[in-house]
């Protein structure tokens, strides 16, 4: 029976703010220099022994265009991209995928795996998958345990129950631990009962559907609902908004996986099996310092950083120098609008800061200052009263919507490259150090023919400098109205 990776790729990472963002989450970024979370999760598929499909990713559909451009950087090809329209955690994603799945291809054994986490050490995560793919074999519903390397109060615990005999070391799952104290953790660890509750599952998409119909008949419906009414936009599933806003929110732990006993014929139902690979979920910024490269101070930096007398510490910077003397155990994280200052004993109280952001309803939640278009991207340069500056960078054969603004004009001076640029019933091209107007009420549209980025500076003028004044009339991505 087939493989398919079920890639869970909808969450924020608040608490690794300021560099994640909603519509620029933790699993996009690269911490380590080199792929993206996401990008390292659909390869680290590579050399399974097993008979593996394309993956099938669950997403939010505001992510849907940067997915799809880092999976085409890596060379894979999604069987299915499905947009969630909001976030309903991981039981509703599951089984969206799990039905597609079963509609599309028939029945197979899923490997569901969130696209944040981090596995260093491949050989045995392999190797933990090859065991967990036999016992979903025989219809049990399979998590992976980790194996603690220290009494965390972040992570919930599953406590082993009786061995499965022939198994290697797993075992049945005898309960599982909401996160506890400091003095439990330590118990549980010294113990050796417990592991860490990973996140990741390995079971047939047939008996993931059951059990969601015998636990969870209302997320059952909704689901199927949402995907009965689903709509193909370009190479996305989107889901219908109506029938999935109505379905409970809920984990797979706590929907299903905490709820198993044994079958009618007297097998066990769910399994753990336990895993040793260097895994990290990467929740909050201590664990970023954990798992990147440090100095012989202890130190991680990443970008222009000086340090002095600095230890233990995890100095992050984007867009400028960032010096440090006489820190310790402190986490700083530049970006172009916003700096954190924190020290590590206190870094899930980021999210906190995220919570004060939104209430006051800032935008340095949302989004960065280069903001990632289908199309290229563009980034906030300057703003004041009526006006404000941008530098857009569109990628070799792309092109931005044919548009119009009710408030707005726009000066557009190319930089770099050459723009084919429509304004009304003309169309022309510009080259470097040239410029055009776009009058307020003008259909326009900028494209670039040529086979380097092209790179403008756009001057708006007027009333309203919104980015939801925008009337789109025609779009290869499919946004247009």
């Amino acid at each position: 029976m087939k493989i398919v990776p079920v890639i869970l790729s909808g969450g924020s990472g608040s608490r690794l703010w300021p560099l994640s963002r909603e519509q620029y989450p933790k699993q996009l970024i690269a911490f380590n220099g080199e792929g993206s979370l996401l990008q390292e999760t659909v390869l680290r598929l590579d050399g399974l022994s097993a008979d593996v499909a394309a993956p099938l990713l669950v997403c939010n559909e505001n992510h849907r265009f940067l997915v799809a451009e880092q999976l085409l950087e890596v060379d894979c090809k999604a069987s299915a991209i499905l947009l969630e329209p909001v976030g309903r955690n991981t039981a509703p994603a599951l089984t969206l995928a799990a039905m597609h799945r079963l509609q599309a291809d028939g029945d197979a054994i899923l490997l569901v795996m969130p696209a944040d986490h981090v596995v260093r050490l491949t050989a045995p995560f392999h190797a933990a998958i090859d065991v967990a793919v036999g016992l979903a074999g025989t219809g049990a519903l399979v998590t992976f345990g980790i194996v603690p390397t220290h009494g965390e109060t972040g992570f919930g615990y599953i406590r082993k129950g009786r061995p499965l005999a022939g198994q290697g070391d797993a075992a049945e799952i005898a309960a599982f631990v909401e996160k506890p104290d400091k003095q439990t953790a330590d118990d549980y660890v010294a113990s050796g009962d417990y592991l860490w509750n990973s996140g990741m599952f390995v079971m047939k998409a047939s008996v993931w559907l059951k059990q969601i119909e015998r636990h969870q008949p209302a997320m059952a419906d909704a689901c199927r609902k949402a995907l009965q009414g689903r709509v193909q936009d370009l190479d996305f599933c989107r889901l219908d908004r109506d029938a999935f806003e109505a379905c409970p929110s809920e984990s797979i732990d706590y929907a299903v996986m905490e709820k198993l006993g044994v079958d009618d014929d007297g097998a066990t139902q769910g399994v753990v099996v336990p895993l040793d690979a260097g895994w990290s979920d990467l929740g909050a910024w201590p664990a970023i310092w954990e798992v990147c490269e440090r100095d012989d101070c202890g130190n991680m930096t990443r970008g222009d950083v000086l340090t002095h007398d600095t230890r233990n510490s995890l100095i992050h910077a984007e867009h400028r120098l960032v010096a440090s003397v006489g820190l310790d155990d402190l986490l700083v994280v530049e970006t172009a609008d916003a700096v954190l200052v924190a020290n590590k004993s206190h870094a899930q109280d980021v999210k906190k800061i995220v919570e004060r952001l939104k209430r006051d309803g800032r935008s340095e939640t949302l989004v960065h200052r280069q903001v990632y278009r289908p199309w290229g991207s563009y980034e906030g340069v300057d703003a004041g009263e009526r006006f404000q500056v941008k530098r857009i960078i569109v990628k070799p054969g792309a092109a931005l919507s044919l548009q119009m603004h009710h408030h707005r004009a726009e000066h557009w001076i190319v930089v770099k490259g050459t723009a084919r640029v429509t304004c009304g019933d003309d169309t022309f091209l510009l080259t470097e150090n040239q410029s055009t107007y776009i009058p307020i009420g003008e259909k326009h549209r900028l494209e670039n023919p040529g086979t380097v980025p092209l790179e403008i500076i756009e001057v708006q003028s007027g009333s309203y400098l919104g980015e939801d004044d925008i009337v789109r009339f025609e779009d290869q991505y499919g946004r247009s109205e």
